[in-house]
């Protein structure tokens, strides 16, 4: 399959990139990252994702893929012989890992987005408790598969697809903690999704990417700064 022609328009700070990345590695895809600018949105970005006009947005042999959950699931099946699958291999569990992968993307992303944004104290009392009850879904969850199966992902040995949907996040959970000086992914109520953390962001699949909380950080506040003008 035509490595060359694959190419990846993104941004750092970018979680859902994150996950493309990681795909990417997976199945040990070469490819050009095309770095998009954070301000007035560039052509190729607009042409290739006209909808959303948003990052990530996959070019695979001129064709563009936008949209991070239908990237990865395209990148397991294009590359289906080589590496590890994403998604798992049975037809159940496959449905279970999109259902949780909905759920983080409709649910918990926007939660831990706006925490990480904004500083502000309006209505973040309950923008946490509904945080914590999505950690709570999900701990019980990662229970569930983990004494099912007795691995460390919820992929199994390997990480997999509601790893990297729900891993991609962990580097906006570190900046609202920062901004709001709480602990949100708190080892004592969630301690097997606070070791699974651990081992998500110390893979060598992940580490390479992973931004830096202080940088991204920075990053979060002049986006709140500028997003008000």
């Amino acid at each position: 399959m035509g490595e060359s022609c694959v190419k990846l328009i993104g941004t750092w700070t970018s979680p859902f990139v994150l996950r493309t990345q990681i795909g990417l590695g997976m199945k040990r895809v070469q490819y050009e990252f095309i770095e998009e600018k954070y301000g007035p949105k560039s052509n190729l970005l607009l042409k290739s994702n006209p909808v959303h006009k948003k990052v990530p947005v996959l070019i695979h042999e001129d064709k563009p893929i936008p949209e991070s959950l239908a990237i990865l699931q395209y990148i397991d099946e294009v590359w289906a012989s080589s590496g590890p699958s994403i998604l798992s291999p049975h037809p159940f569990d496959r449905s279970v890992d999109r259902f949780w992968a909905t759920y983080i993307d409709q649910k918990m992303s926007s939660i831990i987005g706006g925490l990480a944004i904004k500083p502000g104290k309006d209505g973040k009392e309950a923008t946490i408790e509904q945080f914590k009850r999505g950690i709570m879904l999900l701990e019980r969850t990662f229970n569930e598969r983990s004494k099912e199966k007795g691995k460390a992902f919820f992929g199994g040995n390997e990480i997999g697809f509601i790893d990297i949907v729900f891993g991609s996040l962990l580097g906006c959970i570190k900046v609202s903690q920062l901004r709001h000086g709480l602990q949100l992914f708190d080892p004592i109520t969630a301690p097997l999704l606070a070791h699974w953390a651990e081992r998500f962001e110390q893979h060598p699949l992940v580490s390479p990417h992973v931004p830096d909380t202080l940088k991204l950080a920075e990053f979060a506040e002049y986006r709140f700064i500028h997003d008000k003008d």
